[in-house]
């Protein structure tokens, strides 16, 4: 099973152990397109801190956050799993599974991010602000950019069994599932049962819920079809929608009385 999340807008600050190792980062056939979008993002926030702020849809009170990005060389890094925090991240609490359970996400999950394409919870990475929303001067476009370089890596990352697709629409622009992976595809939404409604925090914060549950539980579903059963086995209601044609993904909507 191969998890897909999205980032975090809220990070952790940076270690204070070794700074970044770019050529230790998992997926290496994203390596040059992760530098053209380090570099260029580096050299943005030294040249002119107002309009780095604009680029990176930041507000005056969030100006140290180009600060943050001027250091991405140098500062220390930490394990993706602990930089990122938010709704999603507090609810899947990585750091509170068992040993085992860890070592289920480190080998499952699978996080999307603007400025390294996609990294798992173990690689080591410093805290940043750079958005999958992002057009950059030069390279443009990040969910557009991404895409070439995600197509030539991700169908091998995602190997031969279930893909759960978790992440917003703004980083599952930058890679679509297609053909037989799209057919073992789900992407999950969750729905407030009284209502109909999809609420946002509540939405990550559920999903969060949902993969702390399968790592914790060492569910292993192949495809779509026994996810469902998993997640129904962990006391989840759930609606699924088989595709409708070739090439395009199960639709799961997880029903939630509760929302918290």
């Amino acid at each position: 099973m191969l998890v897909l999340l999205p980032p975090s807008e809220g990070k952790a600050a940076s270690g204070r152990g070794a700074p970044l190792k770019p050529e230790s980062l998992s997926l290496p056939g994203l390596a040059g397109a992760r530098e053209a979008v380090l570099a260029e993002l580096v050299d943005l926030c030294a040249a002119d801190e107002d309009k780095a702020r604009e680029v990176l849809g930041l507000s005056e009170g969030l100006r140290g956050e180009v600060a943050k990005n001027l250091e991405l060389r140098t500062a220390g890094a930490r394990p993706a799993g602990e930089i990122y925090t938010g709704v999603l991240y507090d609810a899947l609490d990585l750091a509170a599974l068992d040993p085992a359970a860890r070592r289920r996400a480190a080998r499952s999950l699978l996080v999307f991010s603007g400025l390294w394409g996609a990294v798992a919870v173990t690689d080591r990475i410093p805290s940043y602000r750079c958005s999958m929303g992002v057009r950059l001067p030069g390279l443009g476009a990040l969910g557009a950019y991404w895409r070439t370089p995600m197509a030539s890596v991700m169908p091998e990352a995602a190997g031969s069994g279930l893909v759960l697709d978790l992440r917003s629409a703004a980083y599952a622009a930058a890679w679509k599932p297609k053909g037989e992976v799209a057919a073992r595809t789900a992407t999950v939404r969750v729905l407030h049962a009284p209502t109909r409604k999809v609420v946002s925090h509540f939405n990550k914060a559920t999903k969060g819920r949902i993969v702390r549950a399968l790592l914790a539980d060492g569910a292993a579903p192949e495809d779509p079809a026994a996810l469902v059963e998993a997640l129904r086995d962990l006391g989840y209601v759930v609606e699924a929608r088989a595709p409708g044609r070739a090439g395009t993904p199960w639709a799961l909507d997880v029903l939630v009385d509760e929302v918290h």
